[in-house]
């Protein structure tokens, strides 16, 4: 499982507006990409939710590279860059990935951190994985997962809510469609 993510950060008066209409009419055109997990459409709102900005944030889980790849060189990645300007695509790799009993994703909390100096990595990428356990198994959650990324040593726990997510610290999202053609495929547990 490999995990991306781009910000778009947006004007403080931008309409959101106009992000909902392009995910309402294009949100459907990954639901049946080959190799991803799962695309979560997400936008921030300034005001709510605690967030300082607008932002529009996808976030996938891919099964596949060769699925990321097609997806950023393929022509998927192109339009956002042509209506947007090309975003940095921040890229993790999995270390976990477990399901909740929520139904519908409604909200999304991602929370960042740095991987802590000294001590063994193992012990802290086996922390990362009772995370996303902990996170699946909490009331109202969908799913979870965690993921990092070795050339900035960046955790990143990802989880998807059916109401607002539970005080964890991080950042929440609102989820405005998701597309899941391999969400059953991602590998549960612990990713090695």
């Amino acid at each position: 499982m490999h995990a991306m993510q781009y910000e778009l950060t947006l004007p403080a008066g931008y309409d959101m507006g106009i992000i909902r209409n392009r995910v309402a009419r294009r949100g459907h055109l990954l639901d049946d990409w080959e190799g991803l997990g799962l695309k979560a459409y997400l936008i921030r709102e300034r005001g709510l939710r605690g967030s300082p900005v607008n932002q529009y944030a996808p976030f996938y889980l891919w099964n596949t590279v060769d699925g990321m790849n097609a997806f950023l060189w393929g022509g998927g990645f192109q339009g956002v860059g042509d209506d947007f300007g090309r975003p940095s695509a921040r890229q993790w790799t999995g270390l976990a990935y477990e399901e909740g009993k929520g139904s519908h994703a409604r909200f999304a909390l991602r929370r960042r951190q740095p991987v802590p100096d000294g001590g063994l990595l193992a012990d802290t990428m086996e922390d990362a994985v009772g995370e996303a356990r902990r996170l699946a198994g909490a009331d109202g959650a969908l799913l979870a997962a965690a993921a990092v990324d070795t050339s900035r040593w960046e955790l990143v726990h990802f989880s998807l809510w059916a109401q607002d997510p539970p005080q964890a610290g991080g950042e929440v999202f609102e989820v405005l469609h998701l597309s899941a053609p391999g969400r059953d495929l991602l590998p549960r547990g612990r990713q090695w």
